[in-house]
């Protein structure tokens, strides 16, 4: 599902209504009762989803202890881990599928309150891949296009306490974007959704809930998209070392040969209509579209010639690059180039 910022508030709600997900299991557990009778606080865990071997923060909240006032005591696996006034602590968790129980005892003009909460960290990982366009052979990775979408992949490896993994095939995936549960992009077997890039100077944030098929094993992970303004770089194409992408072409380019092939790549242009269309323009004039253009001086003086080009995409996306061109110049024949 492409999933569109823009989309009118009318589609969300009976998108929201005819398709409603269960709510996901949490990472973590809440167990105990205060004493006396009835939960004295709440503790929460930050992150909803903690990663294996990360640190989560504990925290306390409470409308019927005074907190401000109060001394609290963590333990993990029997083994203190903070003492102190009532104040967020870290725990280190372990491996994935490990359960670590915490077990915080809150003490308050006179009276003790305990609460154990179970935390079980899940190996989620989500990774980006922007539809947008790089060079063949390209080493680095394409940014978020804008007018554009973007792939959300989740690699998710879900783990009981015996350390065994039920079949990947039968997680279950909740996805939300800006806060919005995307209902026809969730579902069993389903690990991957398209958004819509952001709008430029804004974040999109994508997120997602891995279940077990029994519901006993959950993790998640998320992440925030950014777009970026797309941009062209001129090479060199040398006929025996092909395109030289270690050094962009920028301000000027001399041509010391009877020719010289010059390639445009196009970097993080939205690639959803097509690959870009790339046109050339020299002095002015149309000469050439295509990523490369091979030019070849006449004569005999010295001249000059402005090079540009202009690359689009159907969306009306677009980014320019230029050079100044000059020719007729003989390559220097000594090493210090005298």
């Amino acid at each position: 599902m492409l999933y569109n910022a823009d989309m009118r508030f009318g589609l969300f709600i009976s998108l929201v209504t005819v398709f409603i997900l269960p709510l996901a299991v949490s990472a973590q557990s809440l167990g105990g009762l205060g004493e006396g009778g009835g939960d004295a606080f709440s503790v929460s865990v930050n992150p909803q989803y903690p990663a294996p071997y990360s640190q989560a923060t504990v925290s306390l909240i409470s409308g019927s202890v005074d907190l401000t006032n109060a001394t609290i005591t963590a333990s993990a696996g029997g083994k203190e881990i903070y003492k102190g006034s009532a104040r967020p602590f870290s725990v280190r968790l372990g491996k994935a599928g490990s359960v670590t129980n915490i077990r915080v005892s809150v003490s308050s003009r006179g009276s003790t309150y305990t609460q154990t909460i179970s935390i079980q960290p899940q190996d989620v990982v989500l990774i980006a891949e922007p539809i947008s366009s790089s060079p063949p052979l390209y080493p680095g990775k394409s940014l978020v296009p804008l007018e554009g979408s973007v792939r959300v992949v989740a690699m998710a490896n879900l783990k009981g306490a015996n350390g065994e993994a039920p079949r990947p095939s039968t997680y279950s995936y909740s996805w939300t974007v800006d806060g919005m549960q995307i209902a026809n992009s969730s579902g069993i077997g389903k690990s991957t959704i398209i958004v819509a890039s952001p709008l430029q100077y804004r974040v999109r944030d994508v997120s997602v809930a891995v279940t077990s098929s029994d519901g006993s094993l959950v993790g998640g992970a998320e992440l925030s998209l950014t777009a970026m303004e797309p941009s062209v770089r001129i090479y060199e194409s040398d006929p025996l070392l092909g395109i030289r992408y270690g050094r962009a072409l920028s301000g000027s380019y001399s041509i010391t040969d009877t020719e010289a092939t010059l390639y445009a790549a196009p970097f993080s242009m939205p690639t959803t209509g097509g690959a870009p269309f790339i046109q050339w323009f020299l002095n002015g004039n149309s000469a050439q579209t295509g990523n490369s253009i091979t030019l070849r001086p006449t004569g005999s003086g010295k001249g000059n010639a402005s090079l540009s080009l202009v690359a689009s995409t159907g969306n009306e996306e677009r980014t320019t690059a230029s050079l100044s061109i000059s020719f007729g110049e003989k390559p220097s024949t000594n090493f210090f180039g005298l």
